[in-house]
């Protein structure tokens, strides 16, 4: 028995179990509110009340929240995002975990109510997905960390929670059966493989599936003079497929997956989860003309566009619903 047992007396979950006949997958962007996405992501011209929130969820059914990784959310950020919203019912949020508690690790119980006031305000409303535990290259699978894990995850048991890890220690059956005592999913991830670093999987523990691609810069991964560049990639179709096939097995035994492309600058991580979900409907999708014109590969992906749209292309906010998938018999 893993000594975490005494710490978190959790009902075990069996990694590999079926889930439900249709599992819904959502594909999105990390994070909204960036520089280098202006006249990329969103229209040159913005008209009165415009709201980056409301406009991704016209072409996405989830965005990861970024900023709640450098300090928590206020309730009413949250419900402020949740308002603009509100005309995409299928639509949900992911959150990241304050860094306090997964890289710096000095918190107390005041940080943990803060951090809550804003995940409050989501889960209740039925729009947090999950709370991504994201923790760094340097959290390896020691009893010290595992044992770390499972206080953590008594703190955070009311939100569904998924672990983000980056060295492959943590890949082992031990770690997959551990995760399934908590209670807890596992993000697969893309990254540079570098060293010892987690390669691609296609693991699901739990009810709720993640990928995260965060791009394959290998020169500026480790070393870079602006943490912006690690993050400027540009997958190639060629390059999404096989992580089209592993979201999809990922799927299979998830009630809900979350695909987030986390290579955010320039808007890239948009362009590719357009082409993602092109992709997994095998159909072409709703491109903004601006992203067209910063990436033309998307023009191979992209639908009429639909009447109502103004001068730039923009669809004037279709519902985005989920993906479904039927288990294969």
């Amino acid at each position: 028995m893993h000594e975490l047992a005494k710490i978190a007396s959790l009902p075990a979950v069996d990694p590999h179990a079926s889930m439900s006949a249709t599992h819904a997958i959502r594909i999105g962007p990390a994070g909204w509110s960036y520089l280098d996405w202006a006249n990329i992501a969103y229209p040159r011209i913005r008209p009165r009340g415009f709201h980056e929130t409301e406009y991704l969820a016209r072409f996405f059914d989830v965005i990861e929240i970024n900023t709640s990784f450098y300090q928590p959310i206020r309730a009413e950020m949250a419900r402020s995002w949740l308002a603009q919203v509100r005309m995409h019912p299928h639509f949900q949020f992911t959150a990241k975990l304050w860094r306090r508690f997964t890289h710096d690790r000095d918190t107390g119980r005041d940080e943990e109510r803060a951090v809550k006031q804003g995940l409050n305000a989501l889960a209740e409303a039925g729009k947090l997905g999950a709370l991504l535990l994201q923790f760094p290259w340097s959290y390896k699978w020691t009893k010290e960390n595992r044992e770390y894990l499972g206080a953590l995850v008594m703190q955070f048991l009311e939100y569904p929670l998924v672990l983000e890890v980056r060295h492959s220690s943590w890949n082992c059956p031990e770690a997959f059966d551990l995760l399934g005592e908590l209670g807890v999913g596992f993000c697969n991830i893309d990254q540079p493989i570098i060293g010892r670093s987690l390669p691609p999987t296609a693991e699901t523990v739990g009810p709720v599936g993640y990928v995260r691609l965060h791009g394959r810069n290998y020169n500026q991964w480790f070393e870079h003079s602006e943490p912006h560049e690690r993050y400027n990639y540009l997958y190639s179709m060629d390059e999404l497929e096989p992580w089209v096939k592993r979201a999809e097995r990922v799927a299979e035994r998830a009630q809900s997956t979350f695909v987030i492309t986390n290579n955010h600058f320039e808007a890239k991580g948009v362009a590719n989860a357009l082409e993602i979900k092109s992709l997994i409907t095998g159909k072409p999708v709703e491109v903004p003309e601006t992203m067209m014109k910063r990436y033309p590969e998307l023009k191979s992906i992209a639908a009429p566009p639909k009447t109502g749209t103004d001068e730039e292309g923009t669809p004037a906010g279709p519902e985005q619903g989920t993906l479904g998938f039927d288990s294969p018999a």
